[in-house]
């Protein structure tokens, strides 16, 4: 059939849109400090600009019921890029905080309703291989955030804070070239009526609540290694040129391991990867810690490629089992995501005032550990069982 072939040609555009659009979102921090200097900024309000810009996650369950009820899906994910564009490269033109809180929170809202349809689309046009799909996917949005800020500063330096609006051009291009791709390809039916939201909380609470368990626990490691990664390399070198790079190579070989994962539990199996990457990544973490030289290299690369290589797994799974709600049902996982991203950013930072950052890694390798306990679930193992492989 049709609608099980995986559509070469629609799954790299899509993946390709996921980068051009998270290429904005990714130019706050590199811009962020021209911006203090202009405004004049402490150090708390630009903090919160960050939390602005995120803050519209919450509104993502919400945002899928609205998508699967009226047939939004394409439409969000062909205007997205743009409505997220125009406000990202107008930051340097806005010449008062509260214009640069609405310019982020319209950006944030746009992200929201692009990343709650998108990985939908994406598993439509994946047929049986959703895993693989997910990984070309999630691979754009990780490249984006590589190179986001690298173009960031080049576009800046050339032209200025203030002539920096110009590069919106890019993501309009997206969305048009999105319109004519996409709006004849047909999104097979379920043959499910979408159903209110906490019916689909119910539906799904066998998948929810395993993989919510697993994003809570691991959410202290992914938080220690994307924010405070630079910081602890830099106390343990000296080197504030190692710790930017430590970072690029560690999200740069996340990239691998994402484009893997997918690919990979199309034919082993959901589960075992899942399995495989929640053991990994936290033993490596530790051994990233206690060793030296280029063995904690290593084990750097090794950490980046099994922790970050489970989020196209997830998202499969949420897709094989979420009936006729796939867009809210991504909605409430994203939300998740974000909620305990928000808090374990907080308490992270407190365990290293506390414990110090070599320590504060120990603790977020132990408590990832705990994401295996998840997996055991009965009615969860089920679930893995519609994987594809």
């Amino acid at each position: 059939m049709e609608d099980q072939q995986f559509q070469t040609g629609n799954v790299v555009l899509l993946s390709f849109s996921h980068f051009v659009h998270d290429l904005y979102t990714s130019f706050l921090p590199p811009l962020l400090p021209l911006i203090i200097e202009k405004l004049s900024l402490t150090l708390g309000e630009a903090g919160l600009l960050s939390t602005i810009l995120q803050a519209p996650s919450l509104l993502n369950p919400f945002i899928g019921v609205l998508a699967d009820r009226k047939g939004l899906i394409k439409w969000l994910v062909i205007l997205a890029p743009t409505l997220t564009a125009i406000p990202m490269s107008l930051m340097g033109n806005a010449s008062a905080y509260w214009m640069l809180i609405v310019l982020l929170f319209i950006a944030g809202t746009s992200v929201a309703l692009y990343h709650v349809p998108a990985p939908v689309l994406i598993s439509k046009v994946s047929g049986t291989q959703k895993g693989k799909g997910m990984s070309f996917f999630m691979t754009g949005g990780e490249t984006a955030r590589t190179v986001g800020p690298v173009f960031a500063v080049a576009v800046v330096s050339e032209y200025g804070l203030e002539n920096f609006y110009p590069v919106m051009l890019f993501a309009m291009a997206m969305s048009v070239m999105l319109y004519f791709r996409l709006k004849k390809v047909d999104i097979p039916d379920t043959g499910l009526k979408p159903s209110p939201l906490m019916s689909t909380i119910k539906e799904m609470k066998h998948v929810l609540i395993p993989l919510s368990g697993i994003l809570t626990v691991t959410a202290f490691m992914r938080s220690a290694m994307s924010v405070f990664l630079p910081v602890f390399i830099q106390k343990q070198t000296g080197s504030l040129w190692f710790a930017g790079t430590g970072l690029a190579i560690y999200e740069a070989i996340g990239i691998v391991g994402v484009l893997s994962a997918g690919i990979m539990s199309d034919k082993i199996g959901r589960g075992k990867i899942l399995f495989i990457a929640l053991i990994a990544a936290p033993v490596t973490l530790c051994l990233f810690i206690l060793t030296k030289g280029y063995l904690s290299f290593f084990m750097l690369l090794a950490t980046g490629f099994t922790f970050l290589s489970t989020t196209p797994v997830m998202l499969a799974i949420i897709q094989e089992n979420a009936g006729g709600n796939p867009s809210a049902a991504n909605g409430i996982f994203m939300m998740v995501s974000f909620v305990t991203r928000s808090v374990s950013v907080v308490l992270v930072g407190i365990i290293g005032d506390f414990t110090g950052l070599s320590n504060m890694y120990l603790i977020c390798a132990a408590a990832g550990l705990l994401a295996l306990p998840f997996l055991g679930s009965r009615s969860f193992r089920r679930a893995l069982e519609k994987s594809s492989f």
